[in-house]
This record gives C-alpha cells, sequence and structure tokens, in this order.
C-alpha cells in the first residue's frame, strides 16, 4: 500500500533541505504522466487540505519527495477513479492512521453529488498563469524575465498573462542556469524548436483547412503527437552528439 505521509519537507535537516523542490519543478516533474496538471490545481490540492508543503521565510512553497509521491497519488485517484476530493482525503487520512482501506469507484459524476472537485480544480482559466506568478514560480525578477522575453523563450499572451507551457520553460531555464547556461545560449534552442513547429504546421495544416469538422479537431490530436515524436527525436539526437545515454 502506498504511504502518503503529510508535511514531509519539514524536518530541516541540511539532507532534506537539499532535496525540496519548487512548485516550478514539481509542475515539470508531474507533467510526463499528468499532461494536463497545472499551478494552478497545485494550489487548489494544497488550499483544499490535500498537501501541505513547506514555506520558505518570503513564502515560496517547497515540496519534498513524500509531497510529490503524495501529490501524485492523489491526481491518479482523479484520474483513474474518478473520485471527488471528499472521498480522497477520507482515503488518505485512513492511510496516515495506520489503516489499509480499500480504494472506492464512483465512476464519473457530474450530477452535483460527487466531482465537485475535479469541476473547480479543471477551470480553463487555471491554464495561464499571471506575470506576478511567472515571477513566483520560477523564482526570478522582473530583469530576468524581460530578458527571456527578448531572447523569446517565455512570451506573454494578448492578456498579458502566460501559458501553462510558459512556467514549464522557466523552470527549465532556471535548471540550466544553475550549470552556467544563461539565457542567452539558448537562442539556438528556441530557433530550432521554432524550426520543428514550423515542419509540424507544414504536417496538419491540410486537416486545419478541411471543410470537415472532425478532420480540423483531429488536427489538434495529430499536432501533440507531432509535437511529441519531435521532441523525442530531439532528445535522442542530442545524446547521441554528446555520446551519452539519459535513463
Amino acid at each position: 500500500m502506498l504511504q502518503t505521509p503529510r508535511g514531509g519537507a519539514g524536518n530541516g535537516t541540511a539532507s532534506a533541505d537539499h532535496r525540496l523542490m519548487s512548485i516550478g519543478a514539481v509542475l515539470n516533474a508531474l507533467r510526463d504522466e499528468f499532461p494536463e496538471v497545472t499551478i494552478s490545481k497545485i494550489r487548489f490540492l494544497e488550499a483544499e487540505g490535500l498537501i501541505e508543503p513547506q514555506r520558505t521565510p518570503s513564502g515560496y512553497r517547497k515540496f519534498s519527495p513524500e509531497d510529490v509521491e503524495r501529490l501524485a497519488h492523489v491526481l491518479r485517484m482523479q484520474r483513474d477513479h474518478y473520485l471527488p476530493l471528499k472521498v480522497i482525503r477520507e482515503h488518505l487520512e485512513a492511510l496516515e492512521r495506520g489503516e489499509r482501506p480499500s480504494l472506492p469507484t464512483l465512476g464519473r459524476q457530474r450530477d452535483g453529488g460527487g466531482a465537485e472537485g475535479l469541476d473547480e480544480a479543471e477551470e480553463p482559466t487555471a491554464a495561464r498563469v499571471g506575470r506576478e506568478e511567472l515571477l513566483a514560480v520560477a523564482e526570478i525578477d522582473e530583469r530576468q524575465l524581460d530578458e527571456w522575453e527578448t531572447y523569446g523563450l517565455v512570451a506573454r499572451l494578448p492578456d498579458g498573462g502566460y501559458d501553462a507551457e510558459a512556467v514549464t520553460v522557466a523552470s527549465l531555464v532556471v535548471e540550466l542556469g544553475r550549470f552556467g547556461i544563461e539565457p542567452r545560449h539558448l537562442r539556438a534552442m528556441k530557433a530550432a524548436a521554432d524550426r520543428e513547429a514550423g515542419l509540424v504546421d507544414q504536417v496538419v495544416a491540410p486537416l486545419r483547412r478541411h471543410r470537415n469538422p472532425q478532420t480540423r479537431a483531429h488536427a489538434e490530436a495529430r499536432t501533440k503527437e507531432l509535437a511529441g515524436l519531435t521532441g523525442k527525436l530531439h532528445s535522442a539526437l542530442v545524446q547521441t552528439a554528446l555520446g551519452v545515454r539519459v535513463p
């Protein structure tokens, strides 16, 4: 049985502090299994008491590996069993008491009795973040974000906010910076990504222009599929060029 201790980030030891993750890093770690997860959803689950990350003196969230495991467990129960948050919370509380509760399967409920947590956590606005939120998640200042925008690494939406992918990009730029790789060094990667996007767009453009609505709808799924394949190919080519294999 999966154990999901609460507050795993709070033991205060140096080794534990070294393992703590920002909310942006957590988002990036979960994206492979949960591509639709957003900063807003993580915060919503925290507000509901399902996770309790540690806070720095300046107010930033810091997640331990146990916190991330617990969060993934909650997301799986929502995704695989369509459980409302109340049932998930009761299940986790039973685990904390040392019990071995069976996991109920309620089926997808949208009639007001069971999926209120799912509906609130998956509002369309959750896919966007504001400028202040992006600064807080990436733990950067205005000057750094302005620099990233100059190099095209992140871009504002017409309403002044940023899409969910900007959070992933921001966390990766920060991680690369720890190895001495500066944003200006990433312009070549941005140019390569633009070329890859252009290639995908050429393939799906006929589908988008098709008269059949179902065919046009299929263009989005095909775009995501091709984006995933080009991303994997890019990673494999880089590893081949370096003569290494990343597990």
